[in-house]
């Protein structure tokens, strides 16, 4: 069959993220399907520009075929972010038959953050007789409403409103990243034979074949944290209010005279403030070093003797999490420190590690001195049983089967 996936942010290998869009590609086309990718030139989430040829641009990376919408630059979450998804939903029906470059679809995936790009979705589906598929990764525009505390009566949000309640009545299939959304998106007309849960995963394949080293600075750093015999507890990822970093700070302050050091490497806006906090306690017990490429992330977690990943309070996490940080830990096979309160808790369900309450750096610090109690053999075998949660459960291997599955039981109702 052939996937048309509409994804704004869609990365790859060699622009950064994000990677779900691609990840799966590479499976379905192992499968012997064909995938194109429409993505805009424009995101904050990617780490290398697009090189655009006018307004459309098409590349094929790894056998999957990209193509590539001008769209205006941004920055931050103000009028030009609407601005530059305006401009991607109305890029995507502009050029709809480019897209399809006259091959018939079977089925297009709208699957960009916001749910707009419904609109497009339907376009190219009534140029090719294709079937709709909606993925959703966050639940627009309740996240907006409830994170930037917009009314539902702002002119947006009514817009968003409209979008995604057209999507659950038009898509033939919703997929959701997040497991306990059904109910909320029943409440705005979906019909409940359309749900299915697929998460977020990992490529096994690209996870073996990352084998960059991790930079001098951190090398060092970590040579020296071995020879004072420290335990080390690391977290790998954006340094941000969503991520609780000042849990950890505070963890540190109260762990001064234990043998741990926790190490936190990324980048973000909240860095520096870190920093700032953990300089005036006079903590050497806590070490900030700058973000590693993507292929570099598998040694840098080797490093790692528990993973830590925080979460802040946040009536959201009522739907569920699916985040990345949590999937690389335990496929590095990491026992983890888990401060959360969602509605899903991986951590717990693989049985890989201490899940605690979040924002709680009291609570962190005893999860440590349990982390310390437990023997190398004892860690070891708790990350292992995260790392075969993952294989069995979240590779992209299996989550693009079941996706499929999914269009497939569409299919079998025409």
């Amino acid at each position: 069959m052939h996937l048309v996936v509409l994804n704004h942010y869609a990365g790859s290998p060699e622009h950064g993220m994000e990677y779900r869009p691609y990840y799966l590609a590479r499976q379905w086309k192992k499968a012997g399907h064909s995938v194109t990718i429409v993505a805009a030139s424009q995101s904050h989430l990617r780490s290398r520009p697009v090189a655009l040829r006018g307004s459309v641009t098409e590349e094929l990376i790894d056998g999957i075929r990209y193509v590539w919408l001008r769209t205006p630059s941004y920055n931050g979450n103000g009028a030009r972010r609407a601005l530059n998804m305006a401009a991607y939903v109305a890029q995507c029906m502009r050029h709809a038959r480019t897209i399809l470059r006259g091959e018939r679809a079977d089925f297009v995936v709208a699957s960009s953050t916001y749910p707009l790009d419904i609109l497009a979705a339907r376009r190219l589906a009534s140029l090719s007789g294709a079937k709709i598929v909606f993925e959703v990764h966050d639940l627009w525009p309740l996240t907006p409403m409830e994170l930037g505390r917009l009314r539902s009566t702002h002119p947006f949000i009514v817009v968003m409103q409209a979008a995604e309640n057209l999507a659950y009545r038009s898509a033939d299939k919703v997929i959701s990243l997040l497991p306990n959304t059904l109910g909320h998106m029943l409440d705005h007309g979906l019909d409940r034979e359309k749900f299915l849960y697929v998460p977020n995963g990992v490529d096994v394949e690209a996870w073996q074949e990352s084998r960059a080293t991790v930079p001098v600075e951190h090398a060092r750093a970590f040579q020296l944290l071995r020879q004072q015999d420290h335990l080390i507890i690391g977290y790998a990822g954006s340094h941000g209010l969503a991520n609780s970093l000042e849990t950890v700070v505070g963890a540190a302050s109260l762990l001064r005279d234990r043998p741990v050091t926790f190490v936190l490497v990324g980048q973000g806006p909240d860095r520096d403030r870190l920093i700032e906090e953990a300089n005036a306690a006079g903590l050497d017990n806590i070490k900030f070093l700058p973000s590693v490429p993507r292929a570099a992330v598998p040694q840098l977690l080797a490093h790692f003797d528990a993973g830590y990943l925080g979460w802040r309070r946040q009536p959201l996490y009522r739907f569920g999490i699916s985040p990345n940080k949590l999937i690389d830990y335990m496929m590095a096979g990491l026992p983890v420190l888990h401060s959360v309160d969602a509605a899903n808790d991986p951590v717990a369900e693989a049985d890989c590690g201490f899940s605690i309450a979040p924002e709680d750096p009291e609570t962190l610090a005893r999860a440590v001195n349990q982390m310390m109690l437990l023997s190398k053999e004892e860690r070891i075998a708790m990350g292992e049983r995260g790392r075969q949660y993952i294989l069995a459960n979240q590779t992209y291997e299996v989550l693009a089967e079941r996706f499929l599955d999914g269009l497939r039981a569409v299919d079998s109702r025409r």
